[in-house]
């Protein structure tokens, strides 16, 4: 009886410890099986409908297609992780697929994104089309032109480059172009509202800091949900449909908020989160 009563606490103290450990390390924000731990909004739709079943699972992968559109009609459409996070390692591994759908505009051909520091969506009004975040604009390649990847776009935000404010909605990175239908990985690294770096193939491509509240670019929103000049200290984490069909192989983040206040631990855990 001893034996077994002592198995069965080593069993529940080594599930503990699991958890602690995930808490504390790489989560797997998707599951690779079904969307349960995500909420949906699209532009036009109640909060929760996932209109033509833009979202979906297939094979594995996180997939959002238009099958089910007659026209795109800009039904911009997020899909929110469940809980809201301040200092992270965001991981997504991407790749673009197929056809732009009937309807969508020039500009998002190929073009998706990690909204982060998001508003929660359920505060987003049924018309708003971009929830308030900093967009890490995610970009495909056309096969010619120079089209760099994990850009900055600003829907309702602002945010200090290079010491300045910058108003434009948009900044391109350093990147390389990515053409075809490759998997491409994307690195957001996000420290509340102090510094935020955009990390390809290793490479920082895109840095910037102070992320607010403020500016144009989102529409039909809540007034009282746009307090302008609010720091972005936090937020929620969603992924984009804008016209063109993308899959996810892999949505994954590191949870820096236990050593943010240790810059010395918060330095060491970076060095070696960054080469995995």
């Amino acid at each position: 009886m001893k034996l077994k009563q002592t198995a069965t606490l080593l069993f529940f103290i080594a599930i503990s410890f699991a958890k602690v450990h995930a808490q504390k390390g790489w989560i797997n924000l998707f599951n690779g099986k079904d969307l349960k731990d995500w909420n949906i909004k699209i532009a036009k739709h109640d909060y929760k409908e996932n209109y033509a079943n833009t979202f979906r699972v297939e094979n594995g992968l996180m997939k959002v297609g238009y099958e089910g559109y007659t026209d795109f009609n800009q039904q911009y459409g997020h899909i929110f992780f469940k809980k809201p996070f301040s200092a992270y390692l965001l991981k997504v591994t991407y790749r673009f697929v197929g056809e732009q759908a009937k309807g969508g505009e020039g500009w998002a051909h190929r073009n998706s994104g990690a909204m982060l520091h998001c508003q929660a969506p359920e505060t987003m009004l049924k018309d708003q089309d971009f929830p308030i975040s900093i967009e890490g604009q995610i970009l495909g390649g056309d096969g010619e032109h120079e089209r760099h990847t994990s850009n900055v776009c600003t829907p309702g935000t602002e945010i200090v480059y290079q010491g300045k404010l910058f108003t434009p909605h948009c900044l391109d990175s350093r990147s390389k172009t990515y053409h075809g239908d490759q998997w491409v990985t994307a690195e957001f690294l996000v420290l509340q509202d102090s510094i935020v770096k955009h990390i390809i193939d290793g490479e920082v491509v895109l840095e910037y800091t102070k992320p607010r509240i403020g500016g144009g670019n989102v529409s039909n929103f809540d007034p009282k949900v746009k307090t302008d000049g609010k720091a972005l200290t936090s937020g929620y984490i969603a992924l984009q449909s804008e016209s063109h069909p993308i899959e996810f192989k892999s949505v994954q983040l590191f949870d820096l908020a236990p050593y943010f206040k240790n810059k010395a631990k918060l330095a060491q855990v970076l060095s070696k989160i960054l080469k995995q």
